[in-house]
């Protein structure tokens, strides 16, 4: 029932027009990467084989629909007795995926692919959004370590949850989302808020039963009333007195406000004066990958980066805008290509079944280019391959010594579940992996160099002739 109503409206007209086992495509794109940025990352594929996996329609939900008198009995008995059983294709989660091309591919009876739509989107939508802002975080850190402290600050439960997992996707190390913690077997971090220090007659009081309380994981909040004359020096100093003694190495401080590239090089001046080099220095406040770049650049002594507003929400490009659109239906027992018109040329769809493509240097391991190609189309790549723009098809090149990989994997067959999922440290690994093997340029923060996303000859030609046909026929 998480669904656009018009799902349902539609999903009962198929039904009462005879079409409810008529077959349909319907694929996953998105046309622009948040932030102007050169690459997405592809999450929240698990959540959605869940979902598809456990579709039913309860009494209460028929009731529901019942009371609205929009619906028919026949209808309303096929809820009932609803299973699902579409083909679906997916990229791996993890993926570094581009504009434009089928990141999910859904082919099934057009009542039941139309009726996952938005389940669909609102799934993976939010969690590649979330994933692809925590890469840039990440990769803005340069190897630091990026901390998910988001959950008061996400738009929601759903959102601080699977906002954390996502996060870890993209290359974040820990979350203080403990829920997500425990769901999904993410390192847990946190720290302490200023209202403990504040509840003490002292700050060295608060550090001092915290140290007591918790020897080996001490980490202090130092900025509750001044880091270089009051935080510092009485965490040192319940250093010195609680956990040397003990030969407990401490774990770090935190710097919540201020300005952080002055304040962490000054206290790390006075840790490594006192004999705590391997203290970690942790900054937070309001940090996101522009302001993580100014700190490094100014050789700010920061260890670890806490973020959390501006990443569970994604606050400088909120929305990720993947959409879903038929691009094949049957009719007389073959799969018949559609394609949608727009004035706006980036709207236009590609029609019919897909491939997608990915080639690789044999020489450097990097990517190269993706290629979307027709499903009955075999490319080969051993003697090499012309690629050309789709929008400005005169500017072409030629590719040699590649090797390819299909990206869109088979998760489910009529209905059955065939995709082994895997973990969540596995599909981590495998997004900082296959980050690592796109180009610096494509990587860049202002003005990424565009990837390429091909189509095949035969594609092209397709989408091309269906627009002459439609507009010979007065249609625009």
């Amino acid at each position: 029932m998480l669904t656009d109503f018009y799902e349902i409206t539609m999903a009962n007209g198929y039904l009462e027009c005879g079409f409810q086992d008529k077959e349909a495509v319907f694929d996953m794109f998105f046309r622009k990467v948040p932030d102007n940025a050169g690459f997405a990352i592809f999450a929240g594929l698990e959540q959605l084989i869940t979902f598809l996996d456990n579709l039913k329609f309860s009494e209460d939900d028929l009731e529901y629909l019942r009371k609205s008198k929009m619906f028919s009995e026949e209808f309303l008995d096929y809820l009932e007795n609803f299973t699902f059983d579409c083909d679906v294709w997916s990229v791996p989660e993890g993926t570094p995926v581009f504009p434009n091309e089928p990141v999910i591919i859904v082919k099934g009876p057009i009542i039941q692919a139309q009726f996952i739509e938005t389940m669909l989107l609102t799934t993976v939508n939010h969690q590649s959004l979330i994933a692809t802002k925590a890469n840039r975080i990440v990769r803005a850190a340069r190897g630091k370590e990026v901390m998910e402290f988001g959950a008061r600050r996400a738009q929601g439960y759903d959102a601080a949850i699977y906002g954390s997992r996502a996060a870890y996707i993209g290359g974040c190390s820990s979350t203080s989302c403990v829920i997500s913690a425990n769901e999904y077997d993410i390192p847990v971090a946190g720290t302490m808020a200023h209202s403990w220090i504040q509840t003490f007659d002292s700050e060295y009081e608060a550090f001092k039963c915290y140290a007591n309380i918790y020897p080996d994981n001490c980490i202090f909040l130092v900025d509750t009333y001044n880091v270089l004359k009051s935080g510092v020096p009485n965490a040192i100093r319940v250093f010195d007195e609680i956990l040397k003694p003990k030969g407990i190495i401490p774990k770090g401080i935190r710097i919540d406000s201020g300005d952080i590239a002055y304040l962490s090089k000054k206290s790390r001046a006075l840790l490594d004066q006192a004999g705590y080099q391997d203290v970690k220095i942790i900054a937070s406040n309001s940090l996101d990958e522009n302001i993580i770049r100014d700190l490094q650049e100014q050789g700010a002594a920061v260890d670890i980066y806490a973020v959390g507003e501006n990443l569970i929400t994604a606050k400088s490009a909120p929305v990720f805008g993947g959409v879903y659109k038929l691009c094949a239906v049957e009719h007389n027992g073959k799969l018949q290509p559609r394609i949608k018109l727009s004035e706006t040329i980036e709207k236009v769809n590609l029609p019919h079944l897909k491939k997608l493509y990915r080639f690789y240097s044999k020489e450097t391991g990097r990517n190269v280019a993706d290629l979307v190609a027709l499903w009955d189309e075999e490319i080969n790549v051993e003697h090499g391959m012309t690629i050309f723009d789709p929008n400005a098809s005169w500017k072409k090149k030629f590719l040699t010594n590649i090797e390819k990989k299909e990206l869109l994997q088979p998760i489910f067959q009529r209905g059955k579940l065939v995709y082994q999922m895997p973990s969540l440290e596995e599909i981590r690994n495998y997004c900082m992996e296959q980050v690592e093997l796109l180009w610096d340029e494509v990587k860049r923060f202002e003005f990424p160099h565009k990837y390429y996303v091909d189509l095949s000859f035969k594609l092209w030609d397709l989408k091309n002739s269906m627009l002459s046909d439609l507009g010979a026929r007065g249609l625009e």
